[in-house]
């Protein structure tokens, strides 16, 4: 007769595996929701909350007559994305520097110019508001 039987323990995996599964989800759908989907953010020359960022790759200037200067050589913007395409690294940091009479057009045309260009890193400059 056997009166207390010795069992061998197990670990039950598939619940561990649903518990995981389920974080992976969630986590998925947060990272997703946190992406914007409103299209450009802009902040035109000046910004109460602007920050100092490393120096970019490359610094494409809006002029106050709507054209570019990029390494103190006025372009177009299909040159801008030619030379963009030219220098083939979809990690290069674009900066754009406007003054205060460029239009939301004319910095729209220069960021679709950059991203047909490869360029995945655009940023704005702008100068702080409370100096």
């Amino acid at each position: 007769m056997r009166y207390l039987e010795t069992k061998k323990a197990r670990i039950e995996i598939i619940p561990m595996i649903d518990i995981m599964l389920f974080l992976l989800v969630f986590f998925a759908m947060l990272t997703l929701r946190m992406i914007p989907t409103s299209g450009h953010i802009t902040k035109l020359p000046t910004s109460s909350t602007a920050t100092m960022v490393p120096p970019p790759k490359l610094l494409v200037e809006i002029s106050a007559d709507g054209s570019l200067l990029v390494e103190k050589q006025v372009i177009t913007p299909q040159q801008l994305t030619a030379l963009l395409l030219q220098r083939g690294s979809a990690k290069t940091a674009v900066t754009i520097a406007g003054n205060d009479t460029a239009s939301l057009q004319q910095v729209m045309s220069v960021i679709d110019a950059i991203k047909a260009g490869g360029a995945s890193e655009i940023s704005l400059a702008t100068r702080n508001a409370n100096k």
